[in-house]
């Protein structure tokens, strides 16, 4: 699939829930949010028949996020459907690792290949504060279980304010130095100001090359995550969203006044 831009569109991002275990200062506010009615976040096979019909139409890229994907119940049996899809050379996740030691093993027995696991210190009273309550050995324990059950490869994700010279970051890339594993340094975005910035190690924000299309908990094909356009899936058929979300992916991103992060995926 080709954009009007003539981008090859390879990469589907899905968005499991919009729930998270946890409250990271930059993600969600300390109060929590206004969940998902049940009955508007969709099923397994919505999302596999979905992934299917991309997939048919040359997606090969998969990535799995949340809010905190590992809070979705049965998420397991999820992964082992999207992993029987012919067609997907990469399936992954991004989690917050708080409880991947308890999944990393089932995980890759159900076909995940890789995890990138969000971690902006290594200091436990900074992570408590960050993340309003969270606990670093957990994340440091799932980072672990995931080396162990072969995720591989395991990549952190690090939120910056500044630069990766930061000193909470250059303890995070010294830690990922001594397991073998890659850090990505994210510039910390606003998806309603419309800033954001190429990633460090990766290549999200590099609007020139975006290979990605997003598809939310509630069904909605994002074809920009700083854009406000989105087509519903339920309303308007599987093919037809995901042929409107190509025809309307922008040059660049602008602005989201209508999301975030945490019903996107980031």
């Amino acid at each position: 699939m080709y954009d009007s831009f003539n981008r090859k569109i390879n990469y589907l991002r899905i968005s499991v829930t919009d729930r998270c275990n946890l409250r990271c200062v930059y993600c969600m506010p300390e109060e929590g949010i206004e969940m998902l009615h049940h009955n508007d976040v969709l099923s397994f096979e919505e999302i596999a028949d979905f992934t299917r019909l991309a997939v048919d139409k040359g997606i090969s890229k998969v990535r799995i996020t949340g809010g905190e994907p590992l809070v979705r119940k049965g998420i397991v049996r999820l992964v082992e459907m999207m992993s029987g899809i012919e067609g997907i050379k990469d399936l992954s996740m991004t989690t917050n690792g708080i409880l991947l030691a308890a999944f990393a093993q089932d995980l890759r027995k159900a076909g995940l290949m890789r995890v990138n696991v969000s971690l902006d210190t290594l200091d436990a009273g900074k992570y408590r504060n960050l993340t309003r309550g969270g606990k670093l050995s957990d994340v440091l324990n799932g980072i672990h279980a995931a080396l162990d059950a072969g995720l591989a490869p395991v990549k952190i994700n690090c939120v910056v304010q500044q630069s990766s010279d930061e000193p909470d970051a250059r303890m995070v890339a010294d830690y990922a130095q001594k397991l073998g594993i890659e850090v990505r340094f994210i510039h910390q975005m606003s998806l309603t100001e419309g800033h954001f910035s190429v990633v460090e190690g990766g290549s999200g924000g590099d609007c020139g090359s975006c290979n990605r299309i997003r598809l939310t908990a509630n069904g909605k094909v994002l074809p920009c995550l700083f854009g406000e356009e989105s087509f519903d899936l339920r309303a308007l058929g599987a093919e037809k969203a995901l042929a409107a979300a190509i025809a309307g992916k922008p040059a660049c991103g602008t602005f989201n006044q209508k999301g975030a992060f945490y019903n996107i995926g980031g």
